[in-house]
């Protein structure tokens, strides 16, 4: 990580020196200073490269962690870049539904720790009044059209498997914002494959679209269920499914070759 201008970093009252690191370090991490997936500097390092102290890069670090933008993997204390999502982000993000949102559009997310509808407490296999980190996402155009709605509950496998996803339980009051845009590849990087079925049914006497998705692990354990609502008449919901290609066969002895039609 080299570094052309010395360190400069006054501390102001308006932004303590910590949110000033981690301001400039997520910016290293964006323009490629560091690639995406690869591990960061120790401690000593970055507080050397940076000209402050251990201890305002480990909080700099954490404020980082707590965006989800850093992750602590599980070999030791230094902090990674997630990785690009092993999937295209097209075949499967989240929650289901999810857009950008961009000049005239509202867009929120925030999580809660409360008991899940009914439905999802039993696809989740919670027990009936039992407490779970539950996603709510809501995007609208200014005038209120085009509005979607999607309710993410998670699985006690998924809180206990996936660290990112846990740290949110002690700050999950239902008010301040959380997108959770990484959840697929933080379940991925922890060693769960994923598997989802999105059901489509259209809710008597509504005008709207409603998308079920369950997700589930390699060993059949649910991870999360979504329910998404769309306005049918103003917003259309595009699905996008990118098919793996054809492994070649691998050459064997005595064996001849023929180009497959």
């Amino acid at each position: 990580m080299p570094r052309t201008t010395p360190p400069d970093h006054p501390p102001t009252e308006e932004e303590p020196l910590y949110r000033r690191i981690a301001s400039e370090l997520l910016g290293e991490l964006r323009d490629g200073t560091v690639p995406p997936g690869e591990r960061l500097p120790g401690e000593r390092r970055l507080a050397g490269h940076f000209g402050v102290s251990r201890e305002t890069v480990r909080q700099a670090l954490e404020l980082l962690r707590r965006d989800g933008l850093v992750a602590t993997d599980r070999r030791g204390s230094h902090a990674t870049l997630p990785g690009p999502p092993v999937e295209t982000p097209a075949t499967l993000t989240f929650p289901v539904g999810a857009r950008a949102a961009t000049p005239g559009t509202v867009s929120r997310a925030t999580v809660s720790w409360e008991p899940p509808a009914p439905d999802h407490a039993a696809a989740l296999g919670l027990a009936p009044g039992r407490p779970t980190l539950v996603h709510r996402y809501r995007y609208a155009t200014a005038d209120g059209r085009g509005l979607r709605t999607a309710v993410t509950s998670f699985s006690a496998v998924a809180l206990a498997e996936v660290e990112e996803l846990a740290r949110y339980r002690d700050r999950a009051d239902g008010t301040a914002a959380a997108h959770l845009r990484r959840a697929y590849d933080w379940m991925r990087r922890a060693g769960l494959t994923l598997h989802h079925r999105d059901t489509i049914t259209r809710p008597a006497s509504t005008p709207s679209v409603r998308v079920t998705r369950r997700v589930h692990d390699q060993y059949a354990r649910p991870l999360e269920i979504t329910d998404l609502v769309v306005d049918a008449r103003q917003d259309a919901l595009v699905y996008e499914f990118t098919l793996p290609g054809r492994a070649a066969r691998p050459a064997t002895a005595g064996a001849s070759r023929r180009t497959p039609p």
